[in-house]
């Protein structure tokens, strides 16, 4: 399939270096910079051009594109380039936006402007926070089949209780599969006689009840609910996370340094406490008890900034830091230096768009441990090698790095275990080792 990704900044890249080796990916940008070391550095045909203009979209071959994808920082050009793509066609066109108001204007006018599908960056950004701050030592967590199923990236610390312990004597739930370890660079399939270590990354995949239940018990305590919520910055990412909480009935305290958007916060967020302060002041965080937060978000306009508040806040004592950061390649240092988890929203809104390049039946997709593996959710046709076989014969035509990891049925949650028959029309989410995504892709 023709995909034209229109705007080459780090969601645009993420996507078209995704694609690459699947599909013919034109990339249009306004940069002859950048367009030239795109040329170089990814399989793509990049063109320089403003891809508003129907006369770019054509050089790009828009009456061949199966999907466009406007990626661009501007929320109203992404929109007019989407347009400008069903004047040429009826192509499958995404927007990437920043504001929650214009996604709420498409959803209330049913999927007007030429836009397929809307993807609001922020949103997404302060639902990912959300769901990870719920979870202690949970890294990444991702929702499937309607919410049926979760799959949980946890990071394993010195004093866990799994900590030493193989898959089959840390796997003491009904509805849950231990996917894969990761430890420092290498990935592990989770068999039974696999060992967990400190320091490992565990992923898996169950029903909300037995990840929480898993997550209680690797920290050692059955008392960590999140209640006292700290969120620092007003940014557009700050104000979504705190309004996440407030909709999930939680009050959480917000801190705004700037006068204005700390009042328009106020005024916005009624269970909200904001306060007008500089987040880095360590006196300040002080006096207002911060210390005593379960997690303190760091939403600043900046990843240096997010980096010091994170770490001000732990050296304050607080339990569970959380930063968001622009750049994906501070990642591993913000996790290095003690914070427990880093946030790319490009990263986030670009694992959101690529589902849409997949199989019709790929449902949903997770990216795992940036890129090195995924997992999926597929809806079963009459084809798949999976169709009426036991898990345990059908796997053996699967390549190595492939787990089964949960089943939706009419609406009920299956745990697979090896006598268990996939039947049409069940959705399977299935843990995938990056290297062999393609020819699993094909089969199942």
């Amino acid at each position: 399939m023709r995909v034209i990704v229109v705007g080459a900044g780090r969601v645009g890249r993420s996507i078209a270096a995704n694609l690459e080796q699947t599909h013919e990916v034109v990339v249009v940008d306004r940069d002859g910079d950048t367009v030239e070391e795109l040329t170089y550095s990814l399989d793509v045909l990049a063109i320089q051009g403003d891809g508003t203009e129907i006369g770019t979209l054509q050089e790009a071959g828009i009456e061949q594109a199966g999907l466009v994808i406007a990626c661009t920082d501007n929320d109203e050009s992404n929109v007019v380039i989407c347009g400008a793509a069903k004047t040429a066609g009826e192509t499958f066109t995404i927007a990437r936006v920043r504001r929650r108001t214009l996604l709420e204007t498409w959803t209330g006018s049913q999927e007007a402007f030429g836009v397929d599908f809307m993807v609001c960056m922020d949103l997404l950004t302060a639902q990912t926070i959300f769901r990870i701050s719920g979870l202690p030592a949970a890294q990444d967590v991702k929702m499937f089949a309607g919410g049926l199923v979760r799959m949980v990236e946890f990071a394993i610390g010195p004093n866990s209780p799994v900590a030493d312990s193989t898959v089959s004597e840390a796997d003491q739930y009904d509805s849950l599969t231990f996917a894969a370890i990761f430890r420092d660079d290498e990935m592990i399939v989770a068999t039974g006689d696999a060992d967990i270590r400190a320091g490992d990354r565990v992923v898996v995949i169950g029903s909300p009840d037995s990840v929480t239940g898993f997550a209680d018990d690797i920290v050692c305590t059955h008392n960590n609910s999140t209640e006292e919520v700290v969120i620092v910055g007003g940014s557009e990412i700050g104000f979504q996370t705190a309004r996440e909480f407030e909709e999930h009935g939680f009050r959480p305290r917000l801190i705004e340094q700037e006068h204005e958007r700390a009042r328009e916060c106020a005024e916005k967020l009624p269970n909200t406490m904001v306060m007008e302060n500089d987040a880095t002041d360590a006196e300040f965080l002080s006096r207002e008890h911060v210390d005593e937060a379960d997690i303190v978000v760091a939403a600043l306009d900046g990843d240096e900034k997010n980096l010091l508040v994170s770490l001000l806040a732990r050296r304050l004592g607080v339990d569970r830091t959380v930063a968001v950061i622009e750049n994906h390649e501070y990642a591993e240092l913000f996790e290095t230096v003690g914070i427990d988890v880093a946030v790319n929203p490009r990263e986030v809104t670009a694992e959101e768009i690529v589902r849409f390049t997949r199989t019709d039946k790929t449902e949903k997709i997770a990216m795992v441990e940036r890129d090195r593996a995924e997992v999926i959710e597929i809806e079963v046709g009459e084809d798949s090698v999976l169709t009426g076989r036991q898990i345990s014969d059908a796997t053996t035509e699967l390549p190595d790095g492939v787990v089964i990891g949960a089943i939706s049925r009419s609406g009920k949650l299956i745990t697979p275990r090896g006598t268990t028959v996939i039947q049409p029309g069940d959705h399977v989410v299935v843990f995938v080792d990056a290297a062999v995504l393609d020819t699993v892709s094909q089969v199942i």
